[in-house]
């Protein structure tokens, strides 16, 4: 017999991210905390962040899209490699890999493509 987890449980944990994901930080390498995300990671950053509703995932599960971002400020010189989603002031929300990583310059802006954050059905 498959486990089998109601979507709604999904929807919960995808809409609480969406409420409370305000700030996404691009990195140097995938944060763990808060102040990684934003201070010791932190390329540059892009505040007010556009996150949708709980849809069907690409493959399985359940998904939000995080909207492209087109004019990120980049605070450091280095190459991001990971993105970090905060409330802006206390709490990392979620992070994973960037789709590519991508060399950035202090002083210049960043983009990224849309950002799916999926939680996969139950195994």
């Amino acid at each position: 017999m498959m486990p089998y987890i109601n979507d709604t449980a999904y929807d919960q944990a995808l809409t609480w991210i969406a409420a409370n994901g305000t700030r996404l930080d691009i990195c140097s390498q995938e944060p763990a905390t808060y102040a990684e995300a934003t201070s010791t990671y932190t390329l540059g950053s892009k505040s007010s962040i556009s996150i949708g509703s709980a849809t069907n995932g690409d493959s399985s599960g359940r998904k939000v899209v995080v909207a492209a971002i087109t004019d990120g400020s980049v605070t450091g010189t280095g190459t991001a490699t990971h993105y970090a989603i905060t409330n802006a002031s206390s709490l990392l929300v979620a992070t994973g890999a960037l789709a590519a990583s991508q060399a950035v310059t202090t002083g210049n802006t960043f983009t990224t493509a849309a950002i799916d954050i999926t939680i996969a059905d139950a195994t």
